[in-house]
């Protein structure tokens, strides 16, 4: 089934692109991997100018929806595609940062989400899943790991348990949710007075998430991942008070 042009009106006109753009996808007439023509044909084919079509483009791009690649040949134009994990942790970090959500907010976001993947983990996770977990906490107990390097890992530990779960929703939301406080949570490793006992504090914390998932044991597992959150994540709460 082709996806169809018409022209779209010309107020808000890249707005309208992608309203067109949407329907073709909601239609089932554009899926991930398909190709939108090359935009002298598709700004014509949209009766809009090829400035506005571009502009409908980078919002797409943003979004995660869209990749371009520039030149010529088999692989130039825009395709769609399917990356929502690093288009919405972006979002969502700039909302915050804008004031949109508090840092309340964020916590409570990830108490639930966090709570549901890891007892959903407990149930379904494939062994080959936790095993890459247990190979990014090998990683997180590295001697002599940084904030920087340890923060990165955190964060790919807890997405890869929702990963796991088999909800790629829950996966998607944790990993935006955690991202959108990356910085305020690296700046709060940085600053421990004893660095090396913090990080071996959350690492027990980790390491018993993991058994407990490995165990089935769902429920114990949502109560300390609950426990984990609000313990360090938390004190940026206490510490950095919202309007």
């Amino acid at each position: 089934m082709a996806a169809e042009w018409r022209p779209v009106r010309q107020s808000r006109t890249h707005e309208l692109v992608l309203e067109s753009i949407e329907e073709q996808v909601l239609a089932g007439k554009l899926k991930a991997g398909d190709r939108l023509p090359p935009e002298r044909e598709l700004a014509p084919a949209l009766g809009v100018s090829r400035s506005a079509l571009r502009e409908a483009l980078r919002v797409l791009e943003t979004v995660g929806v869209l990749v371009a690649h520039a030149g010529r040949g088999a692989d130039a134009g825009a395709r769609i595609v399917r990356h929502p994990d690093d288009a919405l942790g972006r979002l969502l970090r700039l909302h915050f940062g804008l004031g949109s959500y508090s840092l309340e907010d964020v916590l409570e976001a990830r108490v639930v989400l966090e709570r549901s993947s890891f007892e959903a983990a407990a149930r379904h996770a494939p062994p080959e899943d936790l095993a890459v977990a247990g190979e990014i906490l090998d990683g997180l107990r590295r001697p002599g790991i940084g904030p920087e390097e340890f923060n990165d890992l955190d964060t790919r530990f807890h997405v890869q348990i929702a990963r796991s779960s088999g909800n790629a929703l829950t996966s998607t939301l944790t990993a935006a949710v955690r991202e959108s406080v990356r910085p305020l949570i690296l700046r709060a490793l940085e600053a421990a007075e004893d660095w090396p006992a913090t990080a071996a504090a959350l690492n027990a914390q980790h390491a018993a998430l993991l058994r407990l998932v490995r165990e089935g044991d769902g429920e114990a597992a949502a109560d300390l991942a609950e426990e984990h959150i609000r313990g360090f994540h938390g004190t940026l709460v206490d510490g950095s008070p919202q309007d």
